[in-house]
């Protein structure tokens, strides 16, 4: 199993940029698929980005490819989230996922993938 904890969150106005942070417990790190998600309140939770367990293959939500990276540093046993040109729409709890898929390669883009779960992480943009 595994235990991941998400921090990096806050407070930012519109246009800014924030680095989400998600440190994962345990030495096999490197053989979990991680992935990000948001929930704003009143709305489902939704998928904003995925990396594979080798860190070759990343996936985005069509409305944050332009703004959002995701990166994982196998060795600190961390996955990041760059995200910059914040908009007020993008005001949610962030949470962090992870899985371990047989591939090296696979990215996991649902929810319903994803076994473990951070506590979540708020940021709020301002206008």
């Amino acid at each position: 199993q595994v235990q991941v904890v998400e921090s990096g969150g806050g407070l930012v106005q519109a246009g800014g940029s924030l680095r989400l942070s998600c440190a994962a417990s345990g030495r096999t790190f490197r053989t979990y698929a991680m992935g990000w998600f948001r929930q704003a309140p009143g709305k489902e939770r939704e998928f904003v980005a995925a990396i594979s367990r080798n860190g070759g293959s990343t996936y985005y939500a069509d409305s944050m490819k332009e703004r959002f990276t995701i990166s994982r540093d196998n060795a600190k046993n961390t996955v990041y989230l760059q995200m910059n040109s914040l908009k007020p729409e993008d005001t949610a709890a962030y949470y962090c996922a992870a899985d371990n898929p047989f591939s090296s390669t696979v990215v996991l883009t649902t929810s319903d993938e994803y076994d473990y779960w951070g506590q979540g992480t708020q940021v709020t943009v301002s206008s």
